[in-house]
């Protein structure tokens, strides 16, 4: 019994050490591609340490474009990121304590649609979303990318919180009540300090979420100098002249460092923001 265990387990982390490795050997392959010449990227692609390291990928990318270093698109994605998640982590949090904690007229019926708005595809309401924007004078601006998220508009951060709520014993609302609480006073001095996990979870996930958001960007933002990481990596392709994959792949890799540094430093809070349903001990 114990060989066939062992014979399993290794089976088992063989396997799962390669399919990591192949889902994550592109990124590797982007990273060591990045000390390349740029010349000879696609010629010794199937080569994945290069003959000779340079860094002059990383000095031109980061020069930019148009006189505007890379540095002030990093900032502009920095500002967009952190903003919009601060907006999504309050707005999520009170939205949550309301349809869970909170008796009112109608409270069915907003769960509902909040729950059915985690199925609506984004892309449904990309045309009548631009066209709301554009009436108030937003597109070329930031705001489409920050102000929506400030009203709870992802509903998987509402349902998670909804959950976490749901674990902390009511108890303590109606000895705060007792106490002579509103349910403004619960909210700021009970339930919202006994949410850090998942108020750590929800920052972590929106702020990626937000990073890496190409799409928004593309479609709201109208001025190179304001463009986010995710938007300027793409004027390095010039299908009309020469592109630069050395000084992209480059960029690319140095955008992911926030996210990577985020993972490997906050990974706990985001198991335990999901996996915890009430008060630990």
């Amino acid at each position: 019994m114990r060989k066939k265990k062992l014979i399993k387990n290794t089976i088992y982390h063989v396997l799962v050490t390669i399919f990591g490795l192949i889902m994550v050997y592109p990124l590797v392959w982007m990273f060591m591609s990045s000390f390349k010449d740029t010349n000879t990227i696609f010629t010794t692609a199937t080569q994945l340490i290069p003959e000779t390291f340079t860094l002059d990928n990383y000095i031109n990318g980061w020069k930019g474009f148009g006189g505007i270093s890379f540095g002030k698109f990093f900032g502009n994605s920095l500002f967009i990121s952190l903003v919009a998640t601060i907006g999504t982590v309050f707005s999520s949090a009170v939205v949550a304590y309301g349809l869970k904690r909170c008796h009112f007229e109608g409270k069915k019926i907003l769960t509902v649609a909040m729950l059915l708005s985690m199925m609506l595809p984004a892309q449904v309401l990309m045309i009548p979303q631009y066209l709301w924007y554009q009436k108030l004078g937003w597109v070329g601006t930031y705001l489409p990318l920050i102000v929506p998220y400030c009203f709870a508009i992802q509903g998987f951060f509402v349902y998670l919180m909804m959950n976490f709520i749901g674990g902390i014993p009511k108890e303590l609302d109606e000895s705060a009540k007792i106490d002579g609480c509103s349910y403004y006073g619960i909210f700021a001095r009970i339930i919202f300090p006994l949410l850090k996990p998942v108020l750590v979870t929800t920052f972590i996930f929106s702020f990626m979420w937000r990073w890496d958001d190409f799409l928004s960007a593309l479609l709201y933002i109208n001025d190179s100098a304001k463009y986010p990481v995710s938007l300027a990596l793409k004027l390095f392709c010039d299908p009309g002249s020469t592109s630069d994959y050395g000084a992209m792949f480059a960029m690319a890799s140095l955008s992911l460092l926030p996210i990577i540094l985020i993972f490997i430093f906050m990974q706990r809070y985001i198991v335990e923001g999901i996996s915890t349903s009430g008060l630990k001990g």
